[in-house]
Order: C-alpha cells, then structure tokens, then sequence
C-alpha cells in the first residue's frame, strides 16, 4: 500500500514518486452524439508508471488523445505544471515534454532504424537552414550532438545489430522497440505507451516491460500507459485509472483496482467496441 501525501508518496518497494505533474480535471469529449469520455478526473504524479485500463471502447485511446493534444476536450481543463493548459497542437504539446508511442506503428518504413530514430530529436535541431546546407558551425555540432543521443538509446534499448536496416524489414516486435526509441530520443518528462505490447509474443512482452521499467528507473521518466494485457498493467503500474464506456469507474493501487467490484463486473461482461 502506498504513502499518499500532497507531494507524492512511497511505492510498496521503496521508490519516491514526487507531486502531481498533470491533472485531468473533469474531462468531457464527444464526437457529434457519441460521448466518448464523460466527466473524468485523476492526476498524473511524477516518476510514476500511471495505468489507465478498461473493456474495447472504453475510451482510453480518447483519453490518451486528449493529454497529446490531438483532441481538445468540450469540457473539463488540463492543468500541466500547475497551469490550465490551453487548446494545443500536438507538436506545441511535445514542445512540453510530452511524446508518445501509437497502437498503430507509425515509422517511416523506408528509413533505417537510425534515421527513425534520429526524427524524435526535432525539438533540439535548431540550427537554420543555411547552417544545415553548408554544414558548418552551429549545425554541424547539433548533427553530431543529436547523432550521440540517439546512439546511446540505440545502446538503451539493444538495437545496435539493427540499427542501419530499414524498419520495414523488421519483425513487429522490434519495430514496436523502434517506436520507443524514437519517442525516448525526444527526451520527455512525459511518455504516452498506447498498447506498447499489443501483438507481442511472451518473450518480447517480457523485453518490453523491462524496458519500460527501466525507462522509468534510468531517466525518471513519468509513463502513462494504456494496455490490455492485465498481468502487465499490475506488474508495471503504480497506480491505475479504470474506464469503461467512457466513464471512470476506478482509481488506486494494482491491488485496490483488482478488488473494485464494478472492475471486476466490467471485465467479466462482454467487451464492447
């Protein structure tokens, strides 16, 4: 059970997770008739893994939408930092500190692993396009600034064996990896992981989840994390949102969310879309 305070609390193993990074205060996002999320409510602490789970169509891809700034909610406000986030682009949003991975890979098939990876450090080139034409100076010293981060996520992550083959040549695992490494080398504060482990097999959901954990270890990334497989989500999370029909219906520990009866009854009903 964890130490809840103002500023944060102690995870049951020990780990300091610090005070509330981001609050979602009661969130409200329909799509003409459809009210894919109603009136939620929870925070995001920081250094956390913060789950948020739930049946087919429960609304968490939406929710996830709404913290990366691809949807702006009808009602409810986003405080980031202590501050009443206004409406945002996604890549004004980023230019926070937030990334994201996506349930649909979305890579550049044509690309080698470095060069994907190398478009996550966008933010920090900022040398003109002249500078980059001549290759000089300020440009040439960003180039190879940027070129050593990535190496050393490339490293991270165990993908030096692949890293100048063309992502479409990969298996789906390793282009799951990939994604990762990208969203890593834009070093957020924040990472969004939308089913980093969906069509996985055992062996690379386990790789995965150790590299998530490390993630959150090594650089004190926050993680908010959407995923179906259970076992995952209690083993990795500190604390979890449940939703269901676009609704919150739990929030608390692994152990608290696993004993909520109306968890239980949404996950053994019949999943809907």
């Amino acid at each position: 059970m964890k130490d809840m305070d103002t500023q944060g609390y102690t995870t049951a193993d020990g780990r300091k997770i610090g005070g509330v990074v981001m609050e979602m205060k009661n969130i409200t996002l329909r799509f003409g008739g459809v009210m894919a999320i109603s009136n939620i409510s929870f925070d995001i602490r920081e250094g956390e893994i913060r789950a948020i789970i739930g049946p087919n169509g429960a609304g968490k891809s939406s929710m996830l939408n709404v913290i990366s700034g691809f949807y702006n909610p009808q009602e409810g406000e986003v405080i980031y930092k202590g501050q009443k986030r206004p409406q945002m682009k996604p890549y004004q949003v980023a230019r926070q500190g937030i990334a994201r991975t996506f349930q649909n890979i979305a890579l550049f098939e044509g690309m080698t692993v470095l060069d994907n990876v190398m478009t996550g450090r966008i933010r920090q080139m900022n040398a003109g396009l002249l500078a980059q034409a001549i290759w000089k100076g300020k440009a040439e010293r960003e180039e190879t600034e940027n070129r050593e981060a990535v190496e050393k996520i490339i490293d991270f992550l165990e993908i030096q064996h692949i890293r100048k083959t063309p992502v479409g040549r990969l298996p789906y695992g390793l282009k799951k990896r990939v994604e990762l490494a990208r969203a890593l080398a834009a070093e957020p504060s924040i990472l969004l992981l939308d089913e980093p482990m969906a069509g996985m097999n055992v062996e690379e959901k386990e790789d995965m989840s150790r590299f998530i954990l490390d993630v959150n270890d090594e650089f004190g990334t926050t993680i908010v994390l959407i995923e179906h497989d259970m076992g995952v989500v209690m083993d990795l999370s500190d604390r979890v949102v449940v939703m269901d029909y676009g609704k919150k219906i739990g929030d608390g520990t692994p152990d608290e969310v696993r004993n909520n009866q109306a968890v239980i009854d949404a996950y053994l009903g019949v999943a809907h879309d």
